[in-house]
C-alpha cells in the first residue's frame, strides 16, 4: 500500500469520527461507487452525500480500533474496525429506535484511483446489529 493510500483512508475515517461530511466527501472521487451493506451499489458524490445525511439522522457512530491493510494490488485497501453506535431514529425496515447502543465489528474495502477513493464497500453482520438493538 502506498503511504498516500493509507493516509487517504485514515483521513476518511478521521472525518467520519469527527462528523465531517464535507471532509469525507473531499476524499471521494466524483463517480465513487458505494456498495452498501446488504444493499445495492450507488454511484456518485450526490448519492453518497444523501447516504451520509440519512445515516446522521438515524445513527450516531464512532469507529474504534481501526486497522488499515493492503495486499499486493496498488490502489486496493481494506480496513477493519469496531462501530460504537447509538440508534437515534427508526430506519426503514429495521426495529424501532429508542436510543439503543451497539458495538459491532465491521470492515470496508476501498479502491483508490488518482488519489481519491473510487469505491467503498462496507460489511457488517446485520443480524448481530438487529439482535443488539432488539434486546
Amino acid at each position: 500500500m502506498s503511504s498516500k493510500d493509507a493516509a487517504l483512508i485514515q483521513a476518511y475515517f478521521k472525518c467520519f469520527n469527527a462528523g465531517d461530511q464535507a471532509g469525507m466527501l473531499a476524499c471521494l472521487a466524483d463517480d465513487v461507487s458505494h456498495d452498501v451493506n446488504e444493499g445495492g451499489r450507488r454511484r456518485g458524490l450526490a448519492l453518497f452525500a444523501n447516504f451520509l445525511q440519512h445515516m446522521d439522522r438515524c445513527y450516531k457512530e464512532q469507529l474504534k480500533d481501526i486497522v488499515v491493510m493492503s495486499g499486493d494490488v496498488p490502489g486496493r485497501v481494506a480496513a477493519e474496525y469496531v462501530v460504537h453506535g447509538t440508534y437515534l431514529a427508526t430506519d426503514e425496515g429495521l426495529p424501532p429506535a429508542k436510543g439503543q447502543t451497539y458495538i459491532l465489528p465491521a470492515g470496508s474495502f476501498f479502491e483508490v484511483t488518482n488519489g481519491k477513493i473510487s469505491r467503498v464497500t462496507t460489511y457488517y453482520n446485520l443480524q448481530n446489529w438487529i439482535k443488539q438493538v432488539s434486546a
